[in-house]
């Protein structure tokens, strides 16, 4: 390929995966790549994707997106977090935070002085020494260079999807609108060479983004990539979800509460509310969970319930000869820490950071694929383990999560917990140390001993250390504004 040629990427697909794809292909790399994104009007998106990570905000810095403009355009909110309710126990709750908890050491993170201090009398729970959990829980938020917050945000995946085609095309994507009937591959390397739409049209490419949802239109259908199913640790197959009007003022956070046959979301966006139930039909049938969903709702509904079927897993591989899968058609874990959002701009990152500029090359593929592994196998342990850490008893969800087997990797991070209070992360892990400590602090495992390091301070200084950090918190969240104020203030939609 000369340097005056550029790659052809045709990104099979809309919804959020395609225009993320889109959006940061022709912004970072348009000079170099000619993007086209072809869709059918007729084909719907899952769409129901609205929580995020704070990662996102690293790509909406490196695209140049205006944070106002977006936040209005999506009726986005803040989010600090997740409030698990239910999950350890029934009526026991937790947030999982995005916010550091405390101050650590060299030698030892700060839950290791937390522990040493609930030994000695103090008996302040562990989320209180997180700035933006105690933000969460006083329903405030802020911006501010003096005290920095770690957010992400609630939003209308439908209308972040019209949001970034408009970025996308401004910076030289072109839409295709029609539907796929044939894709050609070539007959000695199995590469595609194109598609056929249902008029005719053919559209060419040197590099195939596959955005087509659970069908897995190229990697699947055509690449026959194969799926590694994971329902034996994440039964989930099913999901009704169904919006709201609002009836309060739009919390800063994810509500997970859990029933005894799966999990409930509500995620409050400026001008309305998400829900949706999580379930397996191995528990409970469409109609019930329905049912369920509809009895613990607030406010009238604004769309019919609408049930998404499901399987937890991945492909096998998520770049395969020329085509990578982005989205639904990578795989799916399930909602429960808002990640798929994120798994769609780790790939489209990691794809741009390794792009085939002078033509595919298997290590390049193998790179891609060996850290997706990394990332997938993290998450998956970290979303498995709110099942299986719970003394919950009252259902047969639920005892066969608390019984089940769990992959060996999540085995050594659980016992490496309770037994020392140590916390490792994997290269892949998209959780700090913090969130794992938080969902298993949160879950009821205490851990039998902590890091001697805690008890280099005298029981003084450890006194003052720990109630420092928690009146530095409490004073910084009483000088924030509602979470409502600020919306109000900053991106009114």
């Amino acid at each position: 390929m000369t340097v005056e040629q550029k790659t052809q990427a045709v990104i099979v697909g809309g919804g959020t995966a395609g225009w993320m794809a889109a959006a940061s292909l022709s912004k970072l790399l348009g000079k170099s790549v000619d993007v086209t994104l072809v869709e059918s009007d007729e084909i719907s998106t899952v769409g129901v994707g609205e929580a995020t990570i704070p990662p996102i905000r690293t790509l909406h810095k490196l695209l140049g997106i205006d944070e106002q403009e977006f936040i209005r355009a999506t009726n986005a909110t803040f989010k600090l977090g997740i409030s698990f309710e239910n999950w350890g126990d029934v009526s026991q709750d937790y947030i999982h935070s995005f916010g550091v908890t405390g101050k650590e050491c060299w030698a030892g993170e700060f839950h290791h002085f937390w522990l040493r201090g609930k030994e000695k009398g103090h008996h302040i729970p562990f989320g209180e020494y997180c700035y933006e959990l105690l933000a969460a829980k006083a329903q405030k938020f802020g911006m501010s260079a003096q005290q920095p917050i770690n957010f992400a945000y609630h939003l209308d995946a439908t209308k972040y999807a019209q949001y970034l085609r408009k970025f996308s095309e401004k910076h030289g994507t072109k839409r295709v609108e029609g539907k796929v009937v044939h894709v050609a591959q070539d007959p000695q390397t199995g590469f595609i060479q194109s598609i056929t739409l249902e008029n005719g049209q053919t559209v060419e490419g040197d590099l195939f983004i596959d955005c087509t949802g659970f069908r897995g239109l190229l990697i699947e259908q055509t690449l026959h990539t194969g799926y590694d199913d994971w329902s034996h640790w994440l039964a989930s197959d099913s999901a009704v979800a169904v919006q709201t009007e609002s009836t309060q003022a739009p919390l800063p956070y994810t509500r997970s509460i859990a029933h005894e046959f799966g999990w409930q979301w509500q995620i409050p966006l400026q001008n309305r509310v998400g829900n949706g139930l999580v379930y397996s039909s191995k528990f409970v049938d469409d109609a019930a969970a329905t049912q369920r969903l509809l009895e613990n709702i607030n406010g009238n509904t604004i769309t019919d319930p609408r049930v998404i079927k499901f399987k937890t897993g991945r492909r096998r591989k998520g770049w395969n000869k020329n085509c990578v899968a982005l989205g639904l058609a990578s795989g799916f874990i399930e909602p429960l820490e808002s990640t798929s959002i994120h798994l769609i701009m780790t790939g489209i990152v990691r794809l741009m950071r390794l792009f085939p500029f002078d033509g595919i090359k298997q290590s390049i593929i193998d790179e891609y694929n060996e850290k997706l592994t990394s990332e997938l196998n993290s998450i998956r342990d970290f979303i498995v383990m709110h099942y299986k850490v719970t003394a919950r008893k009252d259902s047969d969800m639920w005892n066969h999560y608390r019984s089940m087997e769990v992959p060996d990797s999540l085995t050594h991070k659980l016992a490496l917990f309770e037994e020392t209070g140590r916390v490792f992360l994997d290269d892949g892990d998209v959780f700090r140390v913090d969130s794992w400590t938080q969902v298993m602090l949160g879950q009821g495992i205490v851990p039998k001993q902590y890091h001697k390091i805690a008890a280099q301070m005298s029981d003084q200084e450890l006194g003052h250390f720990l109630a420092g950090i928690h009146q530095a918190n409490k004073q910084a969240v009483e000088r924030l504004p509602s979470h409502q104020d600020f919306i109000k203030k900053y991106c009114k939609s």
